[in-house]
Parts: structure tokens; C-alpha cells; sequence
């Protein structure tokens, strides 16, 4: 029910992704007339692979998180949380009100053994590929024990949708060199040296497009402004082309001869083929939209879920994090929850 469109591009989406995937099945929560309206409109009727489970409340996307808490216990958010925690649905995907989504899941479903707090990651292209980028807004001020969480819990994220043994992590700071930094970048990379992960050690801001690492970690605060500086380059650079292309009849007859590669660049860097953030370090799977994401992009959050029940990211997440070294991290030190059944 959330997001900037609602139903009119999440009730499509779904129907998208069934027709591409015989072997799935989802659950649409939500109001049911309103749900409903919108299967009719496609034509396509609730089945065993598509059902639609009521909730009476819809969380507006300018509410207090603190309030839809409280206030709001059979939200559509809250209702499908609830799902996952009983194990009726394997993940959550959503795209309403961050916060609201961020406190609803960490109060319904708690966090994993040996993780404070959850903290949202993001994948993002690059000149080898693309990386993925933690935390992105779910915790402003960060100890170096949340930094180190972050790290595992990224590289885990990778190693089960990438399928990477050892992927790279690399530590956001203002330089590469290791007196760089305030005291809690500097003892975060401390205990990232001794975590036992692949540790490439400190990056900078070019570095994340570069691709120099497969997991970026960072605090909340840094990391949203990194995110929102790029969003904003890449609709400022597109804006200048396109005025560019239109300036006069030679250079729109420039731009119809390279039109190939204008549409194949877009395809490249179409930012709804990276949509979806995961909401790590739940006991549960939890997928956040993008607020505009369109029926395509909400589509591609679906495929997150996906790859991560089916990696089994749950399980191998408390696993590793219950493997850290006791002076790193004493939260870890809580028996790992197993692989058969994380909820």
C-alpha cells in the first residue's frame, strides 16, 4: 500500500514477476478492495501462487515511525511483518515509509544474535560491475563495534547472492592512509583487521564507483548523503546531455545518430535495476523500495527477496557473526540461529 504509487505499480509488479517465476508465490497485504480492484483491472484473479491477506490500516509515508508503532497494529507494514515472524511468508517487501518500516521490522521481528542494530544496504553500479553499500541511512551515529557488524554483516549479504567466498570490504573514510579519520573510523578498522573477513582496508569516495571493493561500509549519516550526492550527479549530468542533444538542429541530428548509445548507456546505468535495500541483521528478511520506484523497478526489489531466502542469508549471517572473536564483538558471543529454520 506504500510507496509514492501504491497498488497501481505493486499490484503490477507482482502479477510481472509471477507470469516470469511458475515456482513462486506472494502474499499482497493490504486493503482488499482496493487490491482486488486493481487484479481485476489486469485480469488476473487471486490463486494458491497469489492471495491477498487484509490489513485495515495503511501507514502514510509522512508518519511518525514512533507513531505507526503504536498507533497503527494492523497496517499492511505490520501485518506482513507479522507473516514473516510466524513463518507464513519468507520476506517482507515494501515500499513505504523507511522509518517506519525500519522500527516496525526491528520491534516484530528483533535482530539476529550478535547484531545492535539493522542497517539498510544497497547495491550500486561500478566501472567492474557493482558493490554494495552499508549503512545507507538506518543508524546516524555508529560505534566501531557497529562498523565491524556492518562489515560481516555485508560480506555475508555478497557471499550469498554473488556466491563469493571472500568478498572485499572496504572502510569509507576521508583517505586511504590508516591515521585518517575520527577515533571511531580509525578502531572500526582495527577490528575489521581482526575480524577474519578479507579486509581491503580504508577506500574513499571515488573508490565506490571504481568498484575497488565488493562491500562498502560506512555510518548512516555518510552514507545517505553519499547516495543522494550520486542520485543528484547522475540527474544533473542527464539533464545537461539531453539540454546539450536539443540545442540546435545539428546537435539533435548528433543525437538521433547516437541514440544506440544513449539507450544502450541507459539500460547500463538504469538505477531500477538496483532497486531494493536490504534491511539486514532482522530474524527475518526484509526488502525496502524505493518510494518512486516504478512497476519494473518494484519488481527487481522482488528478486532481492528472492535471492536471499533462497541463499539462505539468514543462517549463514548468524553463523559468521557468532564466529567473531569474543573482545571484537560481545554481542556475538549468542548461539547462531541455524540454517533450517532462522525464524
Amino acid at each position: 500500500m506504500g510507496g509514492d504509487h501504491g497498488p497501481h505499480v505493486t499490484v503490477p509488479a507482482v502479477v510481472n514477476y509471477l507470469n516470469r517465476n511458475p515456482e513462486a508465490s506472494i502474499v499482497l497485504v493490504g486493503l482488499p478492495d482496493v487490491i482486488e480492484s486493481e487484479l481485476q483491472a489486469l485480469k488476473f484473479a487471486p490463486t494458491h501462487r497469489l492471495k491477498v491477506h487484509a490489513a485495515s490500516e495503511v501507514v502514510g509515508m509522512d508518519e511518525s515511525p514512533a507513531l505507526a508503532l503504536r498507533g497503527k497494529k494492523n497496517s499492511s507494514m505490520r501485518v506482513a511483518l507479522d507473516l514473516v515472524k510466524s513463518g507464513e511468508a519468507q520476506a517482507c517487501v515494501s515500499a513505504g515509509n523507511t522509518g517506519a518500516l525500519i522500527a516496525t521490522s526491528r520491534f516484530v521481528l528483533k535482530t539476529l544474535p550478535g547484531i545492535d542494530r539493522p542497517a539498510l544496504a544497497v547495491v550500486l553500479p561500478t566501472i567492474r560491475g557493482h558493490t554494495y553499500v552499508l549503512d545507507l541511512g538506518a543508524n546516524v551515529d555508529c560505534s566501531a563495534e557497529h562498523l565491524l557488524q556492518f562489515g560481516v554483516m555485508g560480506a555475508t549479504l555478497v557471499s550469498t547472492v554473488e556466491n563469493k567466498d571472500r568478498p572485499s570490504v572496504g572502510l569509507l573514510n576521508i583517505g586511504e592512509e590508516e591515521i585518517k579519520g575520527n577515533e571511531v573510523v580509525k578502531r572500526a578498522a582495527e577490528l575489521l583487521r581482526e575480524s577474519g573477513l578479507n579486509f581491503y582496508g580504508n577506500i574513499e569516495g571515488n573508490d565506490i564507483y571504481k568498484g575497488t571493493t565488493d562491500v562498502v561500509v560506512c555510518d548512516g549519516f555518510v552514507g545517505n548523503v553519499a547516495l543522494k550526492t550520486s542520485e543528484g550527479v547522475a540527474q544533473m549530468l542527464s539533464t545537461y546531455l539531453r539540454e546539450e542533444f536539443k540545442r540546435n538542429l545539428l546537435t539533435k541530428f548528433a543525437g538521433l545518430v547516437a541514440l544506440p548509445v544513449i539507450k544502450a548507456f541507459k539500460r547500463r546505468v538504469d538505477h531500477r535495476r538496483y532497486n531494493g535495500a536490504s534491511l539486514l541483521g532482522l530474524r527475518g528478511i526484509v526488502i525496502k523500495s524505493h518510494g518512486s520506484a516504478d512497476s519494473h523497478a518494484f519488481r527487481f526489489a522482488i528478486m532481492r527477496a528472492v535471492d536471499e531466502v533462497r541463499g539462505g542469508m539468514l543462517g549463514h549471517m548468524s553463523a559468521r557473526v557468532a564466529q567473531l572473536p569474543h573482545h571484537l564483538n560481545p554481542s556475538s558471543q549468542l548461539p547462531p540461529i541455524g540454517e533450517e529454520n532462522p525464524l
